[in-house]
């Protein structure tokens, strides 16, 4: 029997934004979206969801006059996605 995968990361954006937290302290809304290659709306929804699900924290505010998202994996975000990547392992080793 196979783990389940964690729907929320199986999203191709969701699990994108996840990789690239993982490995950073922070990233802002700008870097995310050039590393993803995503369109603000749609990175806006997922980052909006992975926040809601606490994987994420998303402060906004400014840097000087413009608006400024900063984004930052949580423990339970870091949790969920180890548990994702041992679950992808899993099904690749069988």
């Amino acid at each position: 029997m196979f783990p389940k995968l964690d729907p929320l990361l199986h999203s191709e954006l969701r699990l994108a934004v996840m990789s690239v937290l993982v490995n950073l302290e922070e990233a802002d809304f700008v870097y995310l979206r050039e590393a993803t290659g995503a369109t603000a709306g749609n990175l806006s929804v997922q980052i909006d969801k992975l926040a809601t699900a606490g994987y994420i924290t998303a402060e906004k505010g400014f840097k000087g006059k413009k608006p400024q998202t900063i984004c930052r994996i949580t423990a339970t975000g870091l949790k969920a996605f180890e548990e994702y990547v041992d679950a992808l392992k899993s099904y690749l080793n069988q």
